[in-house]
């Protein structure tokens, strides 16, 4: 019986997935040099923040701070939002080492955007996918113990994975906190004349 394994199934398609949206990013900003369009790419931080802090409809739907809206339109808003302003704030770093704060800004954020990817769609898909495996092994006869033995290591990726929720607030904190501050030198070191 050929049963494929969590980390095949489950976790390479979310890295590929998280690798798209570093590829937009790295494409959009090639573009954006060859069409000799640079400056395009240092104000697209401005409305890829205003999106990232759209998406937080959705945590303050869900801590029952606002009502409006149902959660599951408010998650798919999340994550849409998030993903575009992630984006732009990608091409917006660009690959440009012009400070450290701004580079601390888009690691947080690049961990936030895992961590949160993490929570919705990997978690979900591979606690369907123990309880499938699972189940599989038991329909040909299995005992409680060999099918334990059988996805022991599904199970420990699963428990890992699990504790996301643990981390993805926390960092969205650090980096709403490194963020400001990047915004803030940015209007003290502008230039205004």
């Amino acid at each position: 019986m050929e049963v494929k394994s969590l980390l095949r199934q489950e976790v390479a398609p979310f890295f590929a997935q998280f690798a798209m949206l570093v590829a937009a990013a790295i494409v959009s900003d090639q573009v954006l040099h060859a069409l000799d369009l640079v400056w395009v790419g240092r104000y697209l931080g401005i409305p890829g923040t205003l999106l990232i802090v759209l998406s937080f409809l959705y945590s303050l739907r869900k801590r029952k701070m606002i009502t409006v809206g149902s959660p599951k339109a408010l998650l798919w808003l999340h994550e849409t939002l998030t993903w575009a302003g992630s984006l732009m704030v990608l091409v917006h770093a660009g690959i440009h080492f012009n400070a450290v704060l701004p580079w601390l800004a888009m690691i947080f954020m690049i961990i936030n955007v895992l961590s949160g990817m993490v929570g919705q769609r990997l978690l979900h898909r591979s606690r369907q996918h123990l309880k499938e495996k699972e189940e599989r092994y038991r329909s040909h006869g299995m005992s409680k113990e060999e099918v334990e033995r059988e996805v022991f290591w599904d199970s420990v990726t699963y428990d890992l994975m699990a504790k996301w929720r643990i981390v993805h607030f926390p960092i969205s904190f650090v980096f709403g906190v490194v963020t400001l501050g990047h915004i803030v030198s940015i209007f003290m070191f502008w230039g205004w004349k």
